[in-house]
C-alpha cells in the first residue's frame, strides 16, 4: 500500500473513531472559529472539533492536491493531554491518532 493510501486509512480511521464515540459534529462551529492563529484552535474550538473540521478536511485537500504533506506530523501527544479521561472513545481515538504519527516519524 503506498504511503499516500495508507494516510488516507488512517485519515479515515480517525473519522470512524469519532462516529463510533458519538463525537462526530452535524453543524461546524461559526466561521470566526476557523480565524484562530493558535495551534489547533484551542482558543475557538474543542480539540475534537479541530479534528473534524480543520485537520481531517486540510490533510485531505493535500492528498487530492498531490500537495506536499507535512515532514513530521505529531498531534497525537496533544491529544493525550486535552481529551479528557472520561470521553468516549478516548484509548481508540489515541490509538489511530499514534498511528498516523507514525506514519510520519520517518524520512520519505
Amino acid at each position: 500500500m503506498s504511503r499516500e493510501l495508507e494516510i488516507r486509512d488512517r485519515l479515515q480511521a480517525i473519522e470512524q473513531a469519532l462516529h463510533d464515540a458519538g463525537l462526530w459534529q452535524s453543524c461546524a462551529p461559526n466561521a470566526e472559529a476557523f480565524e484562530s492563529t493558535e495551534p489547533f484552535c484551542v482558543d475557538t474550538m474543542m480539540p475534537v472539533q479541530w479534528l473534524q473540521w480543520v485537520f481531517l478536511p486540510r490533510m485531505q485537500a493535500l492528498l487530492d492536491a498531490q500537495a506536499v504533506l507535512p515532514v513530521k506530523l505529531t498531534i497525537a501527544p496533544y491529544y493525550e493531554m486535552a481529551l479528557e479521561g472520561a470521553i468516549p472513545g478516548r484509548a481508540h481515538l489515541l490509538h489511530v491518532l499514534n498511528q498516523l504519527d507514525q506514519l510520519f516519524e520517518h524520512d520519505v
